[in-house]
C-alpha cells in the first residue's frame, strides 16, 4: 500500500477493532485521508459483512467492499492470551484505536478505554456504540433501524398520514462514523499541542438527534411535534416532488426571487401576483391551495421539457433518479468520484470514492482479503520470526 506525503493523516496508525458499518465507515474515512488502518478481524470469519450478500464479487460481499478500502487486514483472536499480547504491541506503536463493541465487552479483556489510556497516554481511543458509554441505556446494543426509529428520523420520513419509513441507507451508522472521524481528527490535533491522547465517545442515538437540526429546534421552541410531509418541506414552498407527463421531478424554490422566475418560466404569472403566494411565509400558509395547482401544471409537459425550461430560468430542479442513473451522472465522472481498484480475488472493483477533495491528494487501495496482511504486519512491524508466526497459526491466534 502506498502512502503519499500530501495526504494529511500520513504517518498516523489506526488499530481498527470495528465491524459492520459505523466503525468501518469511520476508519475508511481516516484511511482515505492517509492514515494507516490495521483492521483486526476474527480468524476464519472476519468482519460480519463479509458474509452479507448477495451480491458478491469474486466471493467478496459488495457490502463489505463498500466501506473497507485503504485498510490492511490482520486476522487475530485478541481474546486469547497470545492475541491480546500482539494487540497490545500494536497499540504501543499506534496513534488511534477505534472500536464499536457494546459497552463493557472490551472491559472483559482488559481493553476498556480507561485501562488502555493509562497504559498508552498518547493514544486516541474512540468508541462508537448505540447509546454511548454513559447513561441508563449504555449496555444496550444499537442497531441502525432501531436508532432511526427512536431518534425521530422515521417519524419525519413518509407521506402525510401514512406510516413512518426507515431511510434506505443505514444513516444512523454512517453519521456516527462521520462524527467519530471528526472527533478523532480533533483529538489528534489537540494531542499535537498537549502531548496527550483522548477518549472519544460517539453514540448513534446522539448522532441522529444532532441530525434533527431545524426540526429539533422547531419542536423545542414551540412544543409542537413535527409531522411527516412527504417530499415537501415544512417551511419552504414549493419545495417538493411533482409528477410530470412522463416521470417525477423535484423543484426547490428557496426564495421569492426564484418563485417569481419559476412562475414566469411555468407561465403562471398570475400566481406570482397573488398575495397568497407572494412571499414564502404566505406560500407555506396556503400550501394546501398552491401545491395542487402546481401539480396540475406539471402534468401538462414531459420531464425533459420542464427541466429545460426551469434550468434556463435558473430555478433549482432535478430528475428523480434511481441509483444507477445517479452514478452515471457525467458530473461524478468529471469529479473522479467513481474509482476503480484491483482486488486480489474480486478483480477490478468500481466503487464510490471519498468526496473529500484536498489538493487532489488521493489514495486508492482496495479493501483487503481476510488476513491478507497478517504475516507482513507480524514480521515487518512486530519483528516476529517465521517460526513464531507459524506457531501462532497452529494455535489459531492468527
Amino acid at each position: 500500500m502506498q502512502y503519499h506525503a500530501r495526504v494529511p493523516l500520513t504517518g498516523i496508525t489506526v488499530v481498527d477493532l470495528t465491524r459492520v458499518m459505523s466503525g468501518p465507515y469511520c476508519t475508511m474515512m481516516l484511511g482515505d485521508l492517509g492514515a494507516r488502518v490495521i483492521k483486526i478481524e476474527r480468524p476464519g470469519r472476519g468482519d460480519d459483512t463479509r458474509a452479507w450478500g448477495p451480491p458478491f464479487l469474486g466471493g467478496e460481499s459488495t457490502y463489505y467492499l463498500s466501506v473497507n478500502r485503504n485498510k490492511e487486514s490482520l486476522a487475530l483472536d485478541f481474546a486469547t492470551t497470545g492475541g491480546r499480547a500482539i494487540l497490545e504491541r500494536l497499540l504501543s506503536r499506534a496513534d488511534v484505536l477505534v472500536e464499536n463493541f457494546t459497552p463493557g465487552t472490551l472491559a472483559r479483556h482488559g481493553l476498556d478505554a480507561e485501562r488502555v489510556a493509562a497504559r498508552f497516554p498518547r493514544l486516541v481511543y474512540c468508541s462508537i456504540s448505540g447509546y454511548g458509554q454513559t447513561g441508563p441505556r449504555r449496555a444496550e446494543a444499537g442497531y441502525d433501524a432501531v436508532i432511526q426509529a427512536e431518534g425521530g428520523l422515521m417519524s419525519l420520513t413518509g407521506a402525510p398520514g401514512g406510516p413512518p419509513f426507515r431511510l434506505g441507507l443505514p444513516i444512523a451508522d454512517m453519521v456516527a462514523g462521520m462524527y467519530a472521524a471528526q472527533g478523532i481528527a480533533a483529538a489528534l490535533l489537540a494531542r499535537e499541542r498537549s502531548g496527550k491522547g483522548a477518549i472519544v465517545d460517539i453514540a448513534l442515538l446522539d448522532s441522529v438527534a444532532a441530525l434533527l437540526t431545524y426540526q429539533a429546534m422547531a419542536s423545542l421552541a414551540t412544543g409542537e411535534v413535527p409531522r411527516r410531509c412527504g417530499n415537501g418541506h415544512p417551511s419552504i414552498v414549493p419545495y417538493d416532488t411533482f409528477e410530470t407527463a412522463d416521470g417525477p421531478l423535484t423543484i426547490a424554490v428557496g426564495n421569492d426571487d426564484q418563485w417569481r422566475r419559476f412562475c414566469e418560466a411555468a407561465e403562471l404569472t398570475a400566481l406570482a401576483e397573488d398575495a397568497r403566494f407572494a412571499t414564502n411565509p404566505e406560500r407555506a400558509r396556503h400550501r394546501d391551495t398552491l401545491v395542487p395547482m402546481l401539480a396540475r401544471t406539471f402534468r401538462t409537459r414531459g420531464r425533459a421539457a420542464w427541466m429545460d425550461v426551469l434550468r434556463r430560468a435558473t430555478v433549482p430542479c432535478g430528475e428523480v433518479r434511481d441509483v444507477a442513473e445517479a452514478l452515471a451522472d457525467p458530473q461524478l465522472a468529471a469529479r473522479g468520484l467513481i474509482a476503480s481498484m484491483r482486488h486480489p480475488t474480486a478483480g477490478a472493483v468500481r466503487m464510490v470514492d471519498s468526496p473529500i477533495r484536498l489538493s487532489n491528494a488521493r489514495r486508492h487501495a482496495p479493501p483487503p482479503a481476510l488476513g491478507e496482511h497478517t504475516e507482513a504486519i507480524l514480521t515487518n512491524d512486530l519483528g516476529l520470526s517465521g517460526d513464531e508466526v507459524r506457531s501462532l497459526r497452529e494455535q489459531r491466534v492468527v
